[in-house]
């Protein structure tokens, strides 16, 4: 998005910006992540105003940080990239190592793609030895050694670890000990080593207790049930994994309570949003007057071309009354099986696309999830060295991945968790690239919420038009306003695109343009389509509003 201000409007110093981070980090260590986000947007702005990369950077990566803390994974994905782009442009060593180790931690631990999460780990690595932080290279030694261990590869991971016990003692913090002492059991269980690996995977237990490590205490607990079911010992492992299940519960309550205290979050940013409405009101006032100038000029040439029209048209009806209301009681048949047919197939693949998300994710990746644990439970039990049972964890893993995608692809999870706005904003933020950019703007507040049907209504007939602004229009730059007025939706999406021609539209319009009128018509809405070649695309819809029961 872009954001205009008054020539007159003194920028805000890098001082007050870093503050306004400040305020969001401690929020966000607070657990207060809906004024986090709020503070780390209006610094984002801030940072934008002044161009400064580091600031902007810096804001990304703790925006990115909070939707990591409420377990949006994706959506802290995206900020960390979006961070790093920045980040890179400075030569601020500390923030690039954060950066690099986030995303190492969203490809090993939530992707599950540990080769991309090694590489960014290694990045990581490399910066925190350029600012010397000792602490910081023990934690990233660390994750590499976990990251390489997850996947079978001791050979590669023991020199890390054996770096992270070197040192652990001297730079590390209490964070980590249960996780240190972890790995060291796993990888004398992997050399055959059952008393030192029993008593480095006990210490690891004793520390998460003491410390209250959930997490770091529930991967010890899950492997060393594995450790001790290769070992034979089946009543002590299955005493592990019940302790792993009742953990991992846990932690997943408190992930949900979580999401849950934070419904309808709104990002909106108040300087950004009243600039905007300044400038519209602007320019509606300079084109109202216009209009009524044009109008004053005018008003003759239409009274007489009204009296013209008027007398053409009851001339026509006199001649050809009887046969035009046959041929038009033939289209509006026509027309209203056509637009019946075109209803029920939109409302069809809504309702389906509701079903099936939902069906995926509370049925299928469950299935998923709970194969995939019975099958290593199995194969631990009984000790077989199977490929085809390797083979298989790897393909429940990644159809568990896919369901999961697909779920979120058909359903998007922050339209039904924050609402229309914030998913459109989102929506235009992730479209944009380096070959176009969709700037979205709205006066409503963001955290406004209407009926579910009718917001994933409105989100796909925009989602329709933008896919078509980047298939087909071969524009630069796309805007997408929305906003509230007299119970009434008002969506404007325009691009400075090649155009087509409207006559030839009307005559030979494509599937894509039908479907998205017929989606506004089924909703009793309006649409509006205005478009000349080499000067873009303007699309204004007009929809009456179903609020919430």
């Amino acid at each position: 998005m872009s954001t205009t201000f008054n020539a007159q409007t003194k920028p805000i110093s890098q001082k007050k910006v870093l503050a306004l981070i400040n305020e969001a980090t401690g929020l966000m260590k607070n657990e207060k992540y809906e004024k986090s986000l709020i503070k780390a947007r209006i610094a984002l702005t801030k940072a934008i105003e002044i161009n400064d990369d580091y600031l902007i950077a810096t804001c990304y990566n703790t925006i990115a940080a909070n939707f990591d803390g409420i377990s949006e994974f994706e959506k802290a994905y995206f900020y960390y990239k979006k961070g790093l782009v920045y980040a890179n442009k400075t030569d601020n060593n500390e923030l690039k190592n954060w950066l690099y180790n986030n995303l190492g931690n969203i490809y090993c631990f939530d992707k599950k793609e540990y080769k991309t999460g090694i590489y960014y780990y290694k990045k990581s690595l490399q910066y925190s030895r350029k600012i010397a932080d000792s602490s910081q290279i023990v934690f990233t030694n660390l994750n590499i050694t976990w990251a390489y261990f997850d996947i079978g590869d001791f050979k590669s991971g023991y020199p890390y670890l054996q770096f992270t016990n070197k040192y652990n003692s001297k730079f590390g913090d209490e964070s980590i000990c249960v996780a240190v002492n972890m790995l060291n059991g796993m990888y004398h269980g992997h050399q055959n080593e059952p008393e030192k690996a029993a008593s480095f995977f006990e210490k690891a237990i004793e520390l998460g207790i003491k410390n209250d490590e959930k997490s770091d205490l529930s991967f010890t607990h899950q492997e060393y049930s594995k450790f001790l079911l290769k070992q034979k010992d089946y009543k002590k492992a299955y005493e592990n994994l019940a302790q792993y299940n009742v953990l991992t519960a846990e932690i997943n309550n408190e992930e949900k309570i979580k999401k849950t205290n934070l419904a309808g979050i709104n990002l909106e940013i108040d300087e950004y949003k009243r600039e905007i409405d300044n400038i519209e009101t602007k320019y509606e006032t300079k084109e109202q007057l216009l209009l009524d100038r044009q109008y004053k000029n005018k008003q003759i040439s239409i009274i007489i071309i009204s009296i013209l029209l008027l007398i053409l048209i009851l001339f026509y009806f006199f001649f050809q009354n009887n046969q035009l209301k046959e041929k038009n009681k033939y289209k509006n048949i026509q027309s209203k099986i056509q637009q019946n047919i075109i209803n029920a197939s939109v409302s069809g693949q809504e309702i389906e696309r509701k079903k099936i998300a939902a069906f995926l994710h509370d049925n299928i990746s469950a299935l998923l999830s709970s194969a995939g644990l019975h099958l290593s439970v199995f194969n631990a039990k009984h000790k077989i060295d199977s490929e085809e049972i390797t083979k298989m964890k790897q393909i429940l893993n990644e159809a568990h991945d896919k369901v999961r995608d697909l779920s979120h692809e058909l359903l998007p999870s922050l339209l039904a968790r924050f609402g229309l706005y914030y998913a459109l904003n989102d929506l235009c933020e992730k479209n944009s690239n380096s070959s176009i950019t969709f700037e979205y703007s709205s006066p409503t507040e963001c955290s406004t919420r209407y009926n579910e049907d009718f917001e994933m209504k409105m989100y796909f007939i925009v989602t329709e038009l933008l896919n078509n602004i980047i298939k087909h229009s071969n524009a630069q730059n796309a805007s997408l306003n929305i906003e509230e007025k007299n119970k009434t939706l008002y969506i404007h999406v325009r691009d400075n695109g090649k155009g087509f021609n409207i006559e030839q539209y009307k005559s030979i319009e494509g599937f894509g343009l039908n479907q998205i009128k017929a989606r506004v018509r089924n909703i009793n809405g309006d649409i509006i389509i205005k478009s000349k070649i080499k000067l873009g695309t303007s699309i204004q819809i007009h929809v009456p509003i179903t609020y919430i029961d």
